[in-house]
């Protein structure tokens, strides 16, 4: 007879189903541990400031129900101290998830799925990462210098860690590779932007993906029979057109510069200001790209990026973060006006992100004025908060305006899930 299993062995699932989603940025890693069986989450975390002596370890074991809770160990554990690089800090994950037993050792434990923001044309969709793919997404640097390298560090760390399991690249940018040619091309010469890969790319994408199905869900029809208007506002913002499913325009071009206002980009502006200030402001390419970057938009406009801030100034009567309001809410305006076009015909407009999420007097400003287009919001249904997906439109509104939480981790950890699963 077979020796009998050790009465502490984890036992192996007949279906093991848990997916680790990892968001690596250059100084820290973001984590979120799901159970596709149920679409429950086991645990989040984060680990920030990586490289510093006062690194951040916060982790939090979840409810059932997706929330803290009294679930596995129920509430927040953080510690401070140096957490030297990526590999120190997925093994500080490794480390916290194994206190509530969700080891990355476990049997139940199907892939790893990670963010990776920029796939250029070439990843349309979730891919397994060999050394093929590695080596793609570092041909990609130059369009995503910020990003791109630490996703690379933190797949290739995960890698390390478990060998074993599929690891998923799940690309910010595969949701717009839909777009036709005639929103996708600049109006430059065609050999110049072929030989540098200059086109608009798009970012968010797995958040524009989840929202739109989300807001169909919550219309009660599939995504295929529903056109959308997808607002993703966070301190990056972007909006996106998508049509039965797929995305038909994106605000975000080349890089996360262009389109909206933002926290701190300026979006969409005369690219000869930029020579301008080269040439009359003796202004270095880098001084440039750190004041469009980094000190534009809104905390350029009025020196706060915070839009609760805002608008409390404004409501105190400060014309300064008046103004930068105003300004934001024309953008965003300008692009609902603008992709309504595009799609010819609209069922809903949804707001996400922390911005769009939470902010109530953004959204009410943003449709202000076209209801001639059906657009409107209840001042009631707006006002209330809310955790789920909710109308926020009068009812029988010929477009509906909706409030959708965005879940970029459900999102690719169901990607993830998806293509590991036809692997086993």
């Amino acid at each position: 007879m077979p020796d009998e299993p050790s009465a502490t062995a984890p036992s192996r699932p007949s279906h093991p189903s848990r997916v680790l989603v990892l968001n690596s940025g250059s100084s820290s890693v973001k984590y979120q541990l799901l159970d596709m069986g149920d679409r429950s989450r086991l645990a989040s975390g984060l680990v920030e400031r990586i490289g510093e002596q006062t690194s951040l370890v916060r982790h939090t074991p979840l409810a059932p129900g997706g929330g803290p809770g009294d679930g596995v160990g129920g509430k927040t554990r953080e510690r401070t101290g140096p957490v030297a690089d990526h590999d120190a800090a997925l093994k500080a994950m490794a480390e916290e998830l194994a206190l509530d037993g969700l080891g990355l050792d476990s049997p139940a434990l199907v892939a790893i799925g990670h963010r990776v923001v920029h796939g250029g044309m070439h990843f349309t969709e979730p891919t397994v990462v060999d050394e093929a793919v590695l080596a793609e997404i570092e041909r990609l640097i130059p369009v995503a210098p910020l990003h791109n390298p630490a996703n690379l560090t933190g797949i290739r760390t995960a890698m390390a860690l478990r060998p074993d399991l599929p690891q998923v690249a799940v690309f910010d940018t595969a949701f717009h590779t839909t777009m036709p040619e005639s929103a996708a091309r600049y109006a430059i010469d065609v050999a110049t932007a072929d030989e540098h890969r200059v086109r608009r790319y798009g970012f968010h994408g797995t958040s524009h993906a989840y929202v739109s199905r989300e807001t169909a869900r919550l219309l009660g029809k599939a995504p295929e029979d529903v056109n959308v208007i997808v607002l993703h506002l966070g301190n990056g913002a972007s909006a996106s057109a998508v049509r039965g499913g797929k995305c038909v325009d994106t605000s975000m071009g080349l890089t996360p510069l262009e389109g909206l206002v933002m926290g701190t980009r300026s979006g969409d502006m005369d690219p000869a200001v930029i020579f301008h200030l080269m040439r009359v402001g003796e202004m270095s390419a880098d001084e440039i790209d750190t004041l469009l970057n980094k000190k534009s938009g809104l905390v350029g406009l009025c020196g706060d990026n915070d839009m609760r801030e805002i608008r409390r100034r404004v409501d105190a009567g400060d014309e300064q973060a008046k103004l930068a309001f105003d300004i934001y809410i024309h953008r965003l305006k300008k692009y609902i006006g603008a992709y309504y076009a595009v799609l010819g015909r609209v069922d809903a407009v949804a707001f996400t992100a922390g911005v769009g999420e939470n902010a109530a007097p953004v959204r009410e400003a943003a449709v202000a004025g076209l209801t001639e287009l059906g657009l409107a919001v209840d001042a009631e249904r707006n006002g209330a908060r809310g955790d789920g997906s909710r109308l926020i439109s009068p009812a029988g509104a010929r477009v509906a305006v909706a409030v959708v939480p965005t879940d970029e981790e459900m999102e690719i950890a169901t990607q993830t899930y998806a293509l590991a699963g036809k692997r086993n």
